[in-house]
């Protein structure tokens, strides 16, 4: 089994490693995710009932759909679903553009290419797997990086994926961190197969957010409110220490252990989705 410095030097010859200890591409693209989110967001990562939840649905997924290789976190940001899959025993590589975030991840001990994908230049069938962790939202093209991963994926390969869910959840909380679209599990399946994969699984999660979201955020939103009720994104994090936020934390594990068992939910605030390259047939 290759070292992970071997396997990052195979994805993409040309890559470099500088002397902060990040793989670096050629060249910077602009990208739609505010620089100063990874700053917020690693403040309360670690103690967040949202990315908690996350990641273990995302563990779950990919427990049952399990890898040949590390997975490729696109747009990881500052490495906390790298670092959970680490911790469950999946070796992740962090491609992070934004600087701060980058630097984050590696404080984190995970091994971090600066770079978008183009600037990464990941060569043809390389990839074993591939994370797109609420990251395709911000694409423009998204059927060109689409059809890009899928080339980088070695056939067979997986790649999993979570984006934000429903048109009629929009609100200003979307244009503020970037977001350029909200899918179904429909729209999310139908821009996997478009780019030439094969779908396995698809799911809502989140679904005990549904009304709060409605609520608080998209109907504020649609009357001029630019931040609903006026809440902190630490409050958006943590759920009230309440008889509300009690019985939400058991919704939300009801949910988990549905996903793990394969099982579906019909409606929720994110969308997850599970595909892979096809395997060559010769």
């Amino acid at each position: 089994m290759p070292s992970i410095d071997q396997t990052i030097a195979l994805i993409s010859p040309t890559l470099m490693k500088n002397q902060d200890g990040f793989w670096v591409g050629k060249g910077t693209e602009p990208v739609s995710y505010p620089e100063e989110f990874h700053g917020d967001y690693a403040a309360i990562e670690a103690s967040s009932y949202w990315f908690a939840h996350r990641n273990r649905c995302i563990n779950s997924l990919v427990e049952r759909f399990p890898p040949t290789g590390p997975i490729l976190d696109i747009g990881g940001g500052n490495g906390i679903v790298s670092l959970a899959l680490q911790q469950n025993g999946f070796d992740a590589i962090v491609l992070e553009p934004g600087p701060q975030g980058a630097a984050a991840a590696r404080m984190r001990g995970l091994p971090v290419i600066n770079a978008t994908v183009a600037s990464a230049a990941i060569s043809d069938n390389s990839v074993a797997a591939m994370g797109l962790f609420d990251v395709l939202e911000h694409i423009a093209d998204e059927p060109g990086v689409l059809a890009d991963l899928h080339r980088a994926l070695i056939p067979g390969g997986w790649i999993y994926m979570s984006v934000p869910a429903f048109g009629w959840l929009w609100s200003n909380e979307d244009q503020l961190a970037g977001h350029m679209r909200r899918y179904t599990t429909r729209s999310a399946a139908g821009a996997l197969r478009v780019a030439g994969f094969e779908v396995v699984h698809t799911s809502f999660m989140f679904a005990p957010l549904v009304l709060p979201l409605f609520l608080l955020r998209a109907i504020p939103s649609l009357f001029g409110r630019l931040k609903g009720l006026g809440r902190s994104v630490s409050d958006d994090h943590h759920l009230p220490d309440n008889v509300v936020g009690r019985m939400l934390a058991k919704m939300l594990e009801s949910e988990r252990l549905r996903l793990m068992t394969g099982a579906t939910m019909p409606f929720g605030t994110s969308v997850v989705a599970v595909a892979r390259k096809p395997m060559l047939h010769v």
